[in-house]
């Protein structure tokens, strides 16, 4: 089952920010993940969400789990939660019961 990070936050400092653009690509690549959202445009609708929306998708939470664990994330983590501001969740792919 697949399973999503949903991110959703404020850039509070760009230059610091664009450093881990540059380099978290990769690290999501290299443990399966998918970027199907990323990056400013999104659209208020209710509440005060901030400026930057951010959904990757993994096959299976062991391997999203292991992306954010991974020593080379752990590494450039500080890039974002330095410069920005907002929150970040893990949510697994929806199966209807029944």
């Amino acid at each position: 089952m697949a399973s999503y990070l949903v991110a959703n936050y404020n850039v509070t400092d760009q230059d610091g920010y664009n450093q881990y653009l540059a380099a978290v690509g990769p690290t999501i690549g290299n443990h399966g993940g998918k970027i199907l959202v990323a990056g400013p445009g999104s659209t208020p609708v209710e509440g005060n969400p901030g400026a930057i929306t951010v959904v990757l998708e993994f096959p299976t939470r062991e391997a999203l789990e292991s992306w954010y664990n991974s020593e080379e994330y752990q590494a450039i983590i500080n890039l974002r939660t330095d410069n920005s501001e907002g929150g970040l969740i893990f949510a697994d792919e929806f199966q209807m019961p029944g």
